[in-house]
């Protein structure tokens, strides 16, 4: 009697590690997809016709969707990650929501809200001059040449 207690007490709790890095592996393996999607849309756009290009945007638009579904998966189950403390800006700061194209005062993307680690949110790495920056409860991606937003991601962190 004793031994099936132990034995589903020790599936309890190995079951929701072994969850979370299945749900790492399928976010891989769904932007992988996408990646093939995309590269079958090329090919499609220069040597196939209407139908082909067609069916091949289909499967890029599901892809992403499947990539999606796949990073919100992630972000439930690693909530821990995703709670931040209270974001406190610079001097006069007020939230306003922002676009691409919208321009910051260098205060907004000094090196106390770049995000050192965009692979720990499962964001990708910026390249060049731009920055992934903390603003409020969002993730912007900005210039820091020009202090234009490039990308947004609204309410990224809880």
């Amino acid at each position: 009697m004793r031994k099936p207690i132990i034995l589903a007490l020790l599936a309890a709790v190995a079951l929701p590690s072994m969850a979370s890095a299945q749900s790492l592996r399928e976010a891989r393996e769904s932007q992988r997809d996408v990646r093939e999607a995309q590269r079958d849309l090329r090919d499609a756009q220069r040597y196939g016709d209407r139908r082909d290009v067609r069916e091949a945007r289909e499967e890029v638009r599901d892809a992403r969707q499947e990539a999606r579904g796949d990073w919100r998966d992630y972000r439930q189950s690693h909530r821990d990650v995703f709670r931040r403390p209270a974001y406190v800006g610079p001097r006069g700061y007020a939230y306003r929501p922002v676009a691409p194209g919208y321009r910051f005062a260098p205060a907004y993307y000094h090196s106390r809200y770049v995000i050192a680690d965009p692979a720990r949110y499962r964001l990708p790495r910026p390249g060049g001059y731009n920055r992934w920056v903390r603003y409020g409860n969002d993730v912007v991606l900005v210039n820091v040449r020009t202090g234009r937003v490039v990308e947004v991601h609204n309410r990224f962190f809880w």
